[in-house]
């Protein structure tokens, strides 16, 4: 599914209009009908609803939502900013509805106008739309702030006022909703973090939109959703033998940082490497015997050796000391092969210039935000970083995993964003499973994008299976390995 830009959205709502064909007041009142629908399933029947409307179409949808609601009997007031327009011809058309029903209508002028609002109240905001490009002022900025010291329950449709759909809002005054009704597919501003406090609760509602116009139009970005991976897995075949199926080779681990190899090891094995090999510190051979006996072993005091390896995976708790730069280095002078970069490799790589050119055209680095930083510079919100990503990934010609709730992956300059997974994943070891997870992938000749969208999704996915005995709290890494073949097992 694409990501589009404001641009765009806008002109889906038109391709539809001229290809459904409807009218454009018919396609507003669609919409309306559909978050009516979803806000009577809300219980909200005893509560006073008070919508407030700019004049454009976000303001006329407003408007035909507070008409249904009244006929379905709510109590409803709507509000109408006054900031010298005249209002859109679909806007004009629903106010002409609304003043032929006994619904009270009030315009706001000034400040003296804004209603007293408390924590019974519900309040939908139709103040501003996806149009938006520059940052409330005046009366607008003074209302939206007048309703966030509210206690009351606010339901923004669209997007919540204020709020950018391409470009970093911080800074700006927005509305923080509880809930948030878009219509049709994700906003790119719904996909980063620094919008958390003001989108709430997400629901992406079917307005029916055309999909025929998404394969007329270019996206940087696109959520890689079921349908992608579909097309990507291939499962196994049935007179395959562990040699079509690679073998990896995962340096990782040292004093006090041992969890991070075994787990990193044991997702490989999970996720199908036909062979999997742990370089580790010859004191802890017995350990990785004990508990992975399917894994194989390089003393790390004898040297690194790669031949036989098709895909190496570095960094998981091997420390930042003199020795590990030495493991680095040498895998990125020695091995020709695919290789994923994470963790302790990743600062390694960023606190030495040279080594970065290195892993052009066979890498997946897999930077939290915080090491992408120390990597690509320091970024001024999650949208720069995001740009950042993407002109990396086209740059060195390798893919950049961005780790976050939606994690980006960002390849030949385009970004794909992950919707599986959950904040049980926050927390210690994830990491080292999805690099464990890309590995293994790599090694059975994925590509490099495909090792990485098809892992990330894999990883998450097994996260939410995981979650059917867990709880966010108590999800552990461990939990995410020993879910990945329900995981699998849902693409039969």
């Amino acid at each position: 599914m694409k990501v589009l830009n404001a641009q765009q959205i806008h002109s889906w709502d038109d391709f539809t209009i001229q290809h459904e064909p409807i009218s454009s007041l018919d396609l507003m009142e669609r919409a309306a009908q559909v978050c009516t629908d979803y806000i009577t399933q809300l219980e909200m029947f005893n509560r006073h609803i008070k919508v407030f409307c700019g004049k454009g179409n976000n303001g006329g949808d407003g408007l035909a939502i507070a008409r249904q609601l009244y006929n379905q009997h709510y109590t409803v007031s709507v509000y109408i900013i006054e900031f010298g327009a005249v209002g859109t011809n679909d806007f004009q058309a629903n106010l002409h509805r609304l003043h032929e029903m006994e619904v009270s209508i009030h315009f706001i002028q000034s400040e003296a106008c804004f209603p007293d609002l408390n924590e019974s109240d519900v309040v939908i905001d139709a103040l501003y739309g996806s149009g938006l490009n520059r940052p409330l002022q005046n009366l607008g900025e003074a209302l939206v702030k007048h309703i966030n010291q509210s206690n009351a329950f606010i339901i923004s449709i669209d997007v919540p006022s204020g709020m950018f759909i391409d470009k970093s809002s911080k800074g700006n005054t927005v509305i923080r909703a509880n809930l948030t009704l878009t219509f049709q597919s994700y906003k790119l501003c719904f996909l980063v973090a620094e919008n958390e406090a003001y989108t709430g609760v997400l629901k992406i509602l079917d307005i029916g939109l055309l999909p025929l116009f998404l394969e007329s139009v270019e996206a940087k970005f696109q959520i890689a959703n079921r349908e992608l991976i579909q097309l990507i897995y291939r499962p196994r075949k049935p007179f395959s033998h562990k040699g079509n199926y690679g073998h990896a080779l995962i340096i990782a681990g040292n004093t006090g940082k041992m969890g991070a190899a075994l787990m990193t090891t044991h997702a490989c094995l999970r996720t199908g490497a036909g062979l999997t090999t742990l370089n580790v510190p010859s004191a802890y051979l017995n350990a990785v015997h004990a508990s992975l006996p399917e894994a194989m072993c390089q003393v790390r005091e004898e040297g690194l050796k790669y031949e036989g390896y098709n895909v190496v995976a570095i960094g998981p708790g091997i420390g930042k000391a003199v020795e590990a730069g030495s493991l680095v280095e040498d895998v990125l002078k020695n091995f020709n092969g695919k290789m994923v970069a994470d963790a302790d490799a990743l600062n390694i790589i960023a606190a030495t210039n040279t080594l970065l050119q290195s892993t052009c055209n066979r890498s997946v680095l897999t930077p939290h935000p915080k090491e992408f930083e120390r990597l690509f510079g320091k970024a001024e919100n999650d949208f720069e970083r995001i740009e950042m990503a993407l002109q990396q990934s086209e740059k060195l010609q390798c893919v950049i995993v961005l780790k976050g709730k939606y994690t980006l992956t960002a390849y030949k300059g385009k970004g794909w964003f992950n919707i599986t997974g959950n904040a049980g994943l926050a927390k210690g070891g994830s990491g080292d499973v999805l690099t464990g997870i890309i590995t293994a992938l790599l090694a059975q000749h994925y590509t490099l994008f495909e090792a990485a969208v098809f892992g990330v999704y894999l990883h998450g996915l097994a996260a939410d299976i995981a979650l059917e005995k867990q709880s966010e709290e108590s999800l552990l890494a461990s939990d995410v390995i020993e879910n990945l073949g329900s995981a699998f097992n849902s693409f039969y």
